[in-house]
């Protein structure tokens, strides 16, 4: 059955290796993108399969959650399946940072990493609560952080996001369960993306593989995998799960 699915930060990154993956296994995909249209454009262009659609806008903002949501509802005739995977990551540590800044880093992030998220769950949970065919085979998946356990001493605010995305992503599977609706979660650790290259091209880029047996860093790929099977196959009783996907370089 071909599926309908919203990818958030679909622009680029593990976004757009999402969606690639989502459209390669024959599903349509809203690719969405914050500002960079033109971006999205050019991953829409290149996916497998035809039907697809671009939609922009700030997740941060309720008013454009509202029209992210109904203008792929318009454009792929509903939504099946929402991936919340749009998120920020700035650096705010505790020592350096003025007062006004920390506040402003907290705000944005959680803005955009935490209630944008919630937004769309909300909004997507009710189309598929109102469509005339009913709410069951709907899923929410989130892409969250190994972050949300081992701690980000210079991101605290992105931390806290994930850790509170996992937590609202079990409540809504609980919620939702009796809709037969799906809500799980994938925590990355570190992926090879354009934000990492300069940190994995330095001096640290040795440390930073070394954290995992394997001796690399994820690709887009790898967490394109984990979040696709979670979307379209994985059976309905993981619901309420956050799938490890970093390389076995933190343990819980």
């Amino acid at each position: 059955m071909t599926l309908s699915i919203l990818v958030t930060g679909a622009s680029r990154g593990i976004g757009a290796a999402i969606a690639h993956d989502l459209a390669g296994r024959g599903h349509r995909v809203g690719v969405h993108a914050g500002r960079d249209a033109a971006a999205a454009e050019a991953v829409r262009a290149t996916l497998p399969g035809a039907g697809h659609a671009v939609v922009v806008g700030d997740v941060g903002d309720a008013g454009a959650c509202r029209r992210i949501v109904d203008e792929t509802v318009r454009e792929l005739g509903g939504i099946d399946v929402l991936v919340n995977n749009a998120g920020i990551f700035e650096a705010h540590p505790v020592g350096t940072t003025s007062f006004e800044d920390w506040q402003q880093a907290w705000r944005r992030t959680l803005d955009v990493n935490l209630l944008g998220p919630a937004n769309l769950a909300w909004l997507v949970a009710r189309h598929l609560l109102d469509r005339p065919s009913g709410p069951e085979g709907g899923r929410l998946v989130s892409v969250g952080s190994r972050g949300a356990y081992r701690g980000e001493p210079l991101t605290p605010a992105y931390g806290a996001s994930k850790a509170a995305l996992h937590s609202m992503t079990q409540s809504l599977a609980v919620a939702l369960a009796p809709h037969g609706i799906l809500a799980a979660a994938v925590a990355p650790g570190f992926v090879e993306t354009d934000m990492g290259r300069s940190v994995l091209d330095g001096p640290d880029g040795d440390a930073v593989r070394a954290q995992s047996p394997f001796n690399r860093v994820a690709t887009p790929a790898d967490v394109a995998q984990a979040v696709a099977w979670l979307a379209t196959e994985a059976p309905l009783w993981v619901s309420g799960t956050v799938v490890d996907a970093n390389g076995a370089s933190y343990l819980r």
